[in-house]
């Protein structure tokens, strides 16, 4: 059995976006207006040569800057997150492709009871504008044998538009902000864009309640994307590998549940208790409520 949390009615919970940025000042002058209030904003610099810290504290002089310590994806969300003091961590790009007004929607899933909501692009309501033939092709393959071998059901595994509770962070045993960059200039292994990667297969196997909300993914607004399809698609066929062979003992799993319980208890928050079928519930599209169907069909994944 899996244990998954709720807040109660009167208790709203604070929201972190994480925003991971590399040489993105132009696009954080329009993203950044159009998040919604929250607890706070994160940005996370990768060693910017432009503005993009000039920009971000100009356009909202609130921002939290954090740098991050390595260089890729991975290690500026690992920053963030170590950074973040809210109850909800939103991961969020600064090019653009994420659309802020879907936020409310992944924040109810978690506050109905979730631990993560992940969002898809290939369930109804979901969408790209910008992912190409061959990319999408490359994504099913990976999606696919990731829920073969782990016994998964994800439609949309590299996708990084997601959002969870802070307090599963510590168990998903990510590197820490303080390691040392690798000698021969490599980036360590979930440093990189296969950080997404990373995060599903291991909230996965943890036994964590999971929702798919639907996303579109928006057109980049300036600039290319440090994204290679090949070479980073090798590295999330490593991590896929490498992750079915790290999977937690049903042992780990219960003492995670259990840890995860005594949290709960001790942040006031209400535990629901959810058998742990490998199916992933879906979020409606249509607005921010969850439709009955999605709430009657949310189930753990194995």
């Amino acid at each position: 059995m899996n244990q998954s949390f709720s807040t109660p009615e009167n208790v709203k919970p604070r929201i972190t976006i994480v925003v991971p940025a590399r040489n993105e000042a132009r696009n954080l002058e329009i993203v950044l207006p159009m998040l919604p209030p929250v607890h706070e904003v994160i940005l996370v610099d990768g060693h910017s040569v432009d503005d993009t810290v000039e920009t971000a504290v100009r356009v909202m002089p609130d921002i939290k800057v954090v740098h991050q310590t390595r260089k890729g994806k991975g290690n500026a969300l690992a920053c963030g997150f170590e950074a973040a003091t809210g109850d909800i961590i939103v991961m969020f790009d600064a090019d653009g492709s994420a659309d802020p007004a879907e936020i409310p929607r992944f924040v109810e899933a978690l506050t109905d009871g979730a631990d993560v909501a992940k969002g898809s692009r290939f369930v109804r309501g979901g969408g790209s504008e910008d992912i190409t033939r061959f990319r999408a092709l490359g994504n099913w393959g990976l999606n696919a044998l990731t829920n073969l071998l782990l016994g998964t059901k994800y439609t949309d595994l590299c996708y990084g538009y997601n959002a969870f509770w802070t307090r599963i962070v510590p168990s998903l045993d990510l590197l820490p902000s303080d390691l040392p960059a690798r000698a021969d200039g490599q980036m360590h292994n979930g440093d990189g864009f296969e950080i997404e990667t990373i995060l599903n297969t291991r909230i996965a196997a943890l036994g964590y309640d999971i929702v798919e909300v639907p996303s579109v993914e928006k057109l980049r607004i300036h600039g290319v994307s440090n994204l290679n399809a090949i070479s980073d698609g090798f590295r999330v066929l490593r991590v896929i590998l490498a992750e079915r062979r790290r999977r937690p003992s049903a042992a780990e799993r219960l003492r995670a549940s259990i840890r995860r319980s005594a949290e709960l208890s001790e942040a006031g928050l209400t535990t629901t208790t959810a058998t742990a079928t490998p199916v992933l519930a879906s979020v409606s599209s249509t607005g921010p409520e969850l439709s009955d169907d999605a709430r009657g069909a949310r189930q753990d994944v194995a």
